[in-house]
């Protein structure tokens, strides 16, 4: 990452910025009156959010190709949106999350759900710096170099 260019950086900080905010605004750990929450906010909330942002700018770094570097097959970018959105689950109010309240209902929420929540929060982290390390590994391989002239070898 040493070698990356300003542009990359860049959007490893608008990224970061991006998902902090993305998700801090809906589960209401940044106050806001489009939001309420139910629930106080637990005291790992705010770490996994930080975490998320990092690892989720870097991931989205990786995809700002330098240069003349062809495009990447590889579908970490999918690994890395569930782990965001495992994230958003993670330290939203686990009774404010319509979806688990249609499951579970409130009981099963504050039963079930919350205790679940920091379970979700490591799989999230896991599957975010799995998907960034995947990326990185990936740009340090020896590109392929281009066959001259266009043609088939005989």
């Amino acid at each position: 990452m040493r070698t990356w260019i300003p542009r990359r950086l860049l959007a490893a900080a608008v990224g970061g910025t991006a998902t902090a905010v993305v998700i801090a605004v809906p589960t209401d750990l940044i106050d806001t009156p489009l939001f309420g929450r139910s629930v106080p906010a637990t005291w790992w909330a705010w770490p996994v959010l930080i975490a998320t942002a990092v690892l989720s700018g870097l991931l989205l770094a990786t995809y700002v190709r330098p240069g003349d570097a062809p495009r990447s097959p590889r579908a970490e970018g999918r690994v890395g949106t569930v782990g965001g959105v495992l994230s958003l689950l993670a330290v939203g109010c686990p009774v404010c999350n319509k979806l688990v309240l249609l499951a579970l209902g409130t009981s099963g929420a504050m039963t079930w759900f919350a205790p679940a929540q920091p379970l979700l929060a490591v799989a999230s982290i896991v599957l975010l710096g799995w998907a960034l390390r995947r990326r990185v590994l990936g740009e340090r391989q020896c590109p392929v170099p281009a066959a001259v002239g266009g043609g088939v070898d005989r």
